[in-house]
C-alpha cells in the first residue's frame, strides 16, 4: 500500500478499507509515514468525512496500537464514563463514587485537561497526597477491594490517538465528528470496560456548539462502542452556563463533596444523578431511570456514597478529611468579589468566557504539560434566572496573582449578562441515545 493513494482516494471522497485504514495507523504509530502525510490524510477526512464502517475501522486500527487494559480479574459489570468537557464538569467526582457505593465497580482511566479547567485527574490531583500515577495491579486490587479506583491514562493505551490528537491540535483538523468520535472511543475501548456512558455536552462551554452536532456525534460514539460489543448510551446535556457553582480543581472537588453530602447546587446534581442512573442501568443495576433515580438518593441519605470517595482518596494516599474539612485544600491568596452594575436577571453567563477566566488564573493549562494552579478559580453566587440589584455580588474570584486577577475580573464582567427580563429555563437533558 501507498500512502499518497490514500490520501487522494480519500480526496476524492472514496471510502477507505479496514486494511488500509489499519496500515495507515500502524505505520504511522511505528513512524514510517511522515507528519505532512499524515496532515494531508486528516485534512481530508474532515473535508470528505467517514462512514461508518470507516470510522470503526480507524476506532479499531487506534485501539489495537497499543495495550489494552484487562479488567477481567475485577468481578462484574465495569461501567465506565466520558465526558466530551465542558466548564464546571465535576460530574465523574460525583457519579463514579455513588455508583461504587451501590455495588458497580468503577475502574476508570481519566485525563488531565488542556483548555478551559483541569480534567478529573487535576482535580483529584488538588487533594493533598492523592496519587494517580499507580500501577495497574494497585488500579484492579482497590477496585476489588473497595469498588472504586481513578488513575491516569498511560502512555501505553492507544498511542495512535496520542500522535493524531498531536496533529490535529496543530493543523486545524479537531472539527471532524469521525475523528473526535474515533479519539474518545478509542481510548473507552482500550480502558477494558463493558459498558460506557457518555455524556455529551453542547454549547458554549463545550465543544459541540449546537443540539444536532452533538446528537450526531453521540449517535456515532454509541455506534462504535456497540459494534465493539460494549453497552453503550449518550447523553446529551446543555452547557450554555457553566455547571453549578465552583468553577476550579480544588473548588470543584469541594462542591462534589457538597453533592454527596446531599446538599450543593440544583444543576450539578441534576445532571450527575442522570449520568450515575444511566450507569446503574447499564450495569444492571437499575431496571429503569426512576428505580436508579431512588437508589441514588438512598446511597447519599446512608452515607455509601461519600464513603466510596472517602476510600478512593485513602487507598491512593490522600487525606481524606478533606471531606469533613476544605480548608485542608490549598486556599488562593486573593479573594475579590464582583458585583452587579444595575438591577435585573442574569440573563447569560457566558460559559466560554468564565471557562478562559479560570484559565487565565493559571486553573487550566495554555499548553500541553503546563503545571496548574489547584487553588484558583471563581465561586458563581448568581446563576441564570436569578434577580440582581446593583452593588449586589454576583461571584467571588479567587486568585494568586494580582495581574492575572485584573485580567480576570474585565473577563468575568463580560461573561455575565444583566437583563430587564427574566429569561426562560433551559432544560439540562437534551435527550439520550442508546
Amino acid at each position: 500500500m501507498n500512502m499518497l493513494d490514500l490520501i487522494i482516494k480519500k480526496k476524492n471522497g472514496i471510502a477507505l478499507s479496514k486494511e488500509e485504514i489499519g496500515y495507515m495507523i500502524q505505520d504511522y504509530t511505528a513512524g514510517k509515514i511522515p507528519d505532512y502525510q499524515m496532515s494531508a490524510m486528516l485534512m481530508a477526512v474532515c473535508f470528505s468525512g467517514m462512514d461508518d464502517e470507516e470510522t470503526a475501522a480507524l476506532t479499531e486500527a487506534m485501539t489495537d496500537s497499543g495495550d489494552r487494559l484487562d479488567l477481567s480479574r475485577i468481578q462484574g459489570i465495569k461501567v465506565d464514563k466520558h465526558s466530551t468537557g465542558g466548564v464546571g464538569d465535576k460530574v465523574t467526582l460525583i457519579a463514579a463514587p455513588i455508583v461504587a457505593g451501590l455495588g458497580i465497580p468503577v475502574a476508570k482511566m481519566s485525563g488531565r485537561g488542556l483548555g478551559f479547567t483541569g480534567g478529573t485527574i487535576d482535580k483529584l490531583e488538588s487533594i493533598p497526597g492523592f496519587r494517580t500515577d499507580i500501577s495497574e495491579d494497585e488500579f484492579i486490587r482497590f477496585v476489588n477491594n473497595d469498588g472504586i479506583s481513578i488513575m491516569s491514562q498511560t502512555a501505553e493505551l492507544a498511542p495512535a490517538d496520542r500522535l493524531l490528537y498531536a496533529l490535529r491540535d496543530v493543523t486545524g483538523t479537531v472539527d471532524s465528528i469521525p475523528l473526535i468520535a474515533s479519539s474518545i472511543m478509542s481510548k473507552k475501548i482500550a480502558s477494558g470496560s463493558d459498558a460506557i456512558v457518555l455524556d455529551v455536552t453542547v454549547g458554549s462551554g463545550a465543544f459541540m456548539k449546537t443540539e444536532k452536532e452533538a446528537k450526531e456525534l453521540a449517535s456515532c460514539m454509541v455506534r462504535i462502542g456497540k459494534k465493539a460489543g460494549l453497552n453503550t448510551r449518550a447523553l446529551i446535556t446543555g452547557m450554555d452556563e457553566p455547571l453549578g457553582s465552583y468553577i476550579g480543581n480544588s473548588l470543584e472537588v469541594i462542591e462534589a463533596i457538597e453533592v454527596l453530602k446531599g446538599n450543593g447546587p440544583e444543576d450539578t446534581k441534576e445532571v450527575s444523578f442522570e449520568i450515575a442512573s444511566q450507569m446503574l442501568i447499564a450495569g444492571k443495576k437499575a431496571a429503569n431511570r426512576e428505580e436508579a433515580l431512588n437508589m441514588i438518593q438512598c446511597s447519599i441519605a446512608d452515607g455509601r456514597a461519600l464513603e466510596a470517595l472517602r476510600k478512593l482518596i485513602r487507598n491512593q494516599g490522600g487525606d481524606a478529611k478533606v471531606t469533613e474539612d476544605a480548608s485542608l485544600f490549598k486556599k488562593a491568596r486573593i479573594e475579590k468579589a464582583l458585583v452587579a452594575e444595575n438591577d435585573g436577571y442574569v440573563n447569560e453567563i457566558r460559559c466560554d468566557m468564565a471557562g478562559n477566566c479560570v484559565k487565565l488564573l493559571g486553573g487550566g493549562r495554555q499548553i500541553k504539560g503546563e503545571d496548574i494552579d489547584p487553588s484558583v478559580g471563581l465561586k458563581l453566587l448568581k446563576k441564570k434566572g436569578d434577580p440582581v440589584h446593583q452593588g449586589e455580588e454576583l461571584a467571588f474570584i479567587y486568585a494568586n496573582d494580582e495581574e492575572k486577577l485584573k485580567e480576570a475580573e474585565k473577563l468575568l464582567k463580560g461573561a455575565y449578562v444583566i437583563g430587564r427580563e427574566k429569561p426562560a429555563k433551559e432544560d439540562l437533558i437534551l435527550g439520550i441515545i442508546s
